[in-house]
């Protein structure tokens, strides 16, 4: 479902015809979600992105900001976890957002859902006043901002998880408190994968290398870097403590078999 909205200080008007919203006064933000490949190319076509941009989005690349010579695109994921088809067997899905950041006007693709953006263009609809009287690379800000922020929830999920393991290592040597180690271990690594590079791509918004973020919008997106430090910063935490979970884990099962050699 692809969306356009046109939007100024005083109103916000939706727009059927992409070409007449490209047009028009005001910041547009168009958003293509769930778009297949017509659909992006259509975008495309209207705010001529070059191709290599729309075949990032389709294939999943890692996040990252590059420069054109008239808008600046930016790939981030959104990421939830998703279960498999054990107990313990947890993944994290994510799926790619490309945001192209013009002049006047911002797009946004994504091939899955995004409902993170959807609570964005939901606050243009209702006039925030702080959406509607600043420009394009504040609304991208915005969405990058909640993408990010959705990060925070998926690692409390995984804090809990190592939480529950470190409480069962210490009564249980289970081959299946092993797995649940492994799994969070493995959540913990395609999270850093994630959050590392996303990293490097808000550094670059944030320290002002990109022509269409003005210097009043930077401070924001510094914002969203400190979020991602800190994420990282927990994540190589969590990898520390899902280690010592493991090594306490491996020292009581080699207590149990010596007992056991004991006893034979």
């Amino acid at each position: 479902m692809t969306t356009a909205l046109v939007y100024a200080a005083e109103a916000v008007s939706e727009y059927d015809d992409l070409a007449a919203a490209r047009e028009a006064k005001g910041t547009t933000w168009v958003h293509a979600a769930e778009a297949d490949d017509a659909e992006m190319e259509r975008v495309a076509d209207v705010f001529d992105l070059h191709p290599l941009a729309i075949e990032d989005v389709v294939n999943n690349v890692r996040p990252k900001t590059e420069e054109y010579d008239r808008y600046t695109f930016v790939v981030v994921k959104t990421a939830r976890l998703q279960r498999g088809e054990t107990t313990f067997e947890e993944e994290i899905r994510d799926e790619p957002v490309g945001v192209f950041i013009g002049e006047d006007w911002v797009v946004t693709l994504s091939a899955g859902p995004a409902e993170a953006i959807d609570r964005v263009r939901r606050a243009v609809e209702s006039g925030d006043e702080r959406l509607l009287h600043r420009g394009p690379d504040f609304t991208a800000y915005r969405v990058v901002d909640v993408v990010v922020d959705e990060y925070f929830t998926l690692l409390d999920a995984i804090e809990d998880k190592i939480e529950s393991v470190e409480e069962e290592v210490l009564v249980s040597t289970d081959i299946e408190t092993l797995e649940a180690i492994n799994s969070v271990r493995r959540e913990l690594l395609s999270f850093r994968k994630l959050a590392w590079p996303t990293r490097e791509a808000v550094g670059v918004l944030a320290r002002g290398d990109s022509a269409q973020v003005q210097e009043t919008t930077e401070k924001y997106y510094r914002d969203v870097y400190d979020h991602l430090v800190q994420l990282v910063d927990l994540t190589e935490t969590y990898r520390d403590l899902a280690s010592g979970a493991r090594d306490i884990y491996l020292n009581a099962l080699s207590q149990s078999t010596n007992e056991v050699m004991k006893v034979l």
